[in-house]
């Protein structure tokens, strides 16, 4: 990766609907090998797909959390259940599987505080080898969805 991808990433992660023309142009470069340069990309997985940055409070979900998860097992089979069952959750924005304890960070939506508690209740606590959750809530975000800009 040189510096001519590095400028492509970083204009895609700030505007992914930019036309190729376009993206050749702020780049310095002309169509034809800036979208061989896209497409070789998108081909080995460094640009993984493209898709819009919804805002979670326009949509109602004003409330966020980052609920701690901490497992009864952390054999395969206790750690597959557990993240099988996550994908069945669409109020979990985010889960991240951690060294040490807790085990699982995942940063959850609602739309307000008796939905979180419903959700927490009826179907986190419920997720398979769950020993103990612990939650705390998201007074504000103040560095959401960062571009990655690759050195």
């Amino acid at each position: 990766m040189d510096k001519i991808d590095r400028k492509i990433l970083a204009e895609l992660q700030f505007d992914g609907r930019l036309s190729v023309t376009d993206l050749a142009d702020r780049i310095g470069l002309s169509v034809s090998p800036c979208h061989r340069r896209v497409r070789a990309l998108e081909q080995s997985g460094v640009i993984r797909g493209y898709r819009a940055h919804l805002d979670p409070g326009s949509l109602g979900f004003n409330f966020s959390a980052l609920v701690f998860v901490t497992m009864r097992e952390g054999d395969r089979q206790a750690v597959e259940a557990f993240e099988n069952a996550m994908v069945d959750i669409p109020q979990v924005i985010q889960a991240q599987r951690l060294f040490g304890d807790p085990d699982y960070l995942l940063h959850v939506i609602a739309r307000d505080l008796p939905a979180f508690q419903r959700l927490y209740d009826e179907q986190l606590s419920a997720l398979p080898g769950v020993q103990r959750l612990t939650s705390t809530l998201v007074m504000k975000s103040v560095v959401q969805d960062r571009p990655f800009l690759p050195l």
